[in-house]
């Protein structure tokens, strides 16, 4: 099947999954590359202020529901969610944004990672730069280094800003399975996010399945990217990948989103970019129909 034209295709061509109460569109957008160039986080050029804006409001009338920002998504001009306030507020109905606390940057860019105390500080920050009374979803993001820590304090702070009603739905990321089961004893977990797509251990593909089989969904970032992480996708594909690309008419970035989509139907993906046609190539990804043998053709190992 060859890939729709992405004039013609919007998010809702990839399926819908309930965060929660919360319904939306598998296919979102994730905000982290708006605030600047380059690499995220870094020094870089600060991204065109009406371009980024332009993303974001092409992004919704694409059909995009779901977008996933931070409030330490910032570069020393621009910040993800002064953006998609200006862009989007007053916000649509059907609109879902979903957060994460636990990492900060003070005011010089330094990291820093919140203790159970600081986290309702996090959450009003993020109500204060987006313009909202309440957060859709908030995500505990820990660091790498908590593999084996536990989440109980941070999360029950969270769970008590449910309660509040500062918080609608929680959810976590970066997070193990045993961190995923502490939570749920805790408070309902709605969404998992981690780093995942092509090319990642049995191990994760085994978490992926277990979030499908407890109705949570799974919420990939560097589902491009891959190994690249915060600097982007390489500019060397692995030929599997290229095969499948050629087949269909489409990027490889495509497939890869297409790849990460047909991991189950809880699985969703948020792209993120600050080009509007690369934009409508994200999008475009939730029509795209992988075969059986093409799903099988990229399990192969890398040649």
């Amino acid at each position: 099947m060859m890939l729709p034209s992405s004039e013609t295709t919007d998010a809702s061509a990839s399926g819908t999954w309930t965060l929660g109460d919360l319904t939306v569109n598998r296919l979102g957008f994730g905000s982290m590359r708006l605030p600047q160039k380059g690499a995220a986080f870094a020094d870089g050029t600060p991204r065109d202020r009406d371009r980024a804006l332009h993303v974001l409001r092409r992004a919704v009338e694409l059909g995009v529901n779901h977008i996933d920002t931070a409030a330490f998504y910032f570069s020393p001009l621009r910040s993800a969610n002064e953006l998609i306030n200006s862009a989007l507020a007053p916000y649509g109905d059907g609109l879902v944004i979903t957060t994460k606390v636990g990492p900060g940057r003070d005011p010089s860019g330094a990291w820093t990672w919140a203790t159970p105390e600081q986290l309702r500080g996090q959450v009003e920050e993020n109500l204060r730069q987006l313009g909202r009374d309440h957060l859709d979803v908030v995500n505990l993001r820990l660091a790498p280094s908590q593999a084996s820590a536990s989440v109980a304090g941070h999360f029950g702070a969270l769970a008590e800003l449910r309660r509040a009603g500062l918080i609608r739905h929680l959810g976590v990321s970066n997070a193990t399975p045993g961190q995923l089961a502490e939570a749920r004893g805790i408070a309902p977990v709605v969404c998992v996010q981690n780093a995942y797509g092509l090319g990642s251990p049995a191990d994760d593909h085994a978490f992926v399945r277990a979030c499908g089989e407890q109705g949570i969904a799974f919420v990939p970032f560097f589902a491009i990217a891959g190994a690249g992480r915060e600097e982007g996708a390489s500019g060397t594909q692995d030929e599997a990948v290229l095969t499948v690309a050629r087949d269909h008419g489409a990027t490889p970035a495509q497939v890869r989103l297409a790849w990460t989509l047909h991991q189950g139907p809880h699985v969703l993906a948020i792209p993120g970019t600050g080009d509007p046609d690369h934009l409508a190539e994200n999008v475009a990804a939730g029509a795209l129909r992988l075969t059986a043998e093409d799903l099988a053709l990229l399990a192969l190992p890398a040649r």
